[in-house]
């Protein structure tokens, strides 16, 4: 599923080369704006059936990640801060492995610079999870695994763009 212009890339894409900007406005570029590539980007049906993927993926991990939490809460009595880490870890490497054969076909890139930078960027989102995690439950008063379910999903959109743009790109493979 490589492609030139992705929907969030923020390098420039492909085009004709542009005329200088006129030296009396001082405030042109001939450097496409980032909305503009950002349309661009939209406009390539590759890039939604790759967010559809991601998706599925994140579904997926969503799901193993609430199995490995709930498990670790109830069935084993562990600590809800340790849970999320374990349930974390776990999702990740599925996550892992089903994005970079499946959603980015990047199996053919170099292992080494893709999962340091996949675990980045999904330490990252994980960061913002675990704190919505600790305010829901302390500061909102909701369950325990309900509050991790809205956690991990508002943190879906921080992997998604991380992702694309820096752990799968064409240069890391």
């Amino acid at each position: 599923m490589n492609d030139d212009a992705t929907a969030v890339d923020l390098r420039r894409p492909p085009a004709a080369p542009t005329a200088p900007a006129p030296a009396a406005t001082g405030t042109q570029s001939s450097e496409p704006r980032a909305h503009m590539r950002l349309l661009h980007g939209m406009r390539r049906p590759s890039n939604w059936l790759q967010l559809v993927r991601f998706g599925v993926v994140g579904g997926t991990g969503f799901a193993v990640n609430l199995g490995v939490y709930a498990l670790c809460v109830h069935a084993f009595g562990i600590d809800y801060h340790v849970s999320a880490v374990l349930a974390w870890f776990v999702a990740v490497t599925n996550n892992f492995l089903l994005n970079r054969h499946w959603t980015f076909d990047a199996g053919g890139g170099q292992v080494r610079f893709q999962a340091p930078r996949f675990f980045f960027v999904s330490l990252v989102a994980f960061g913002f999870s675990f704190i919505m995690l600790v305010l829901l439950v302390e500061v909102g008063g909701l369950a325990k695994v309900p509050a991790q379910a809205v956690a991990v999903a508002a943190s879906m959109p921080l992997n998604f763009i991380g992702n694309k743009l820096w752990s799968f790109r064409g240069s890391a493979r």
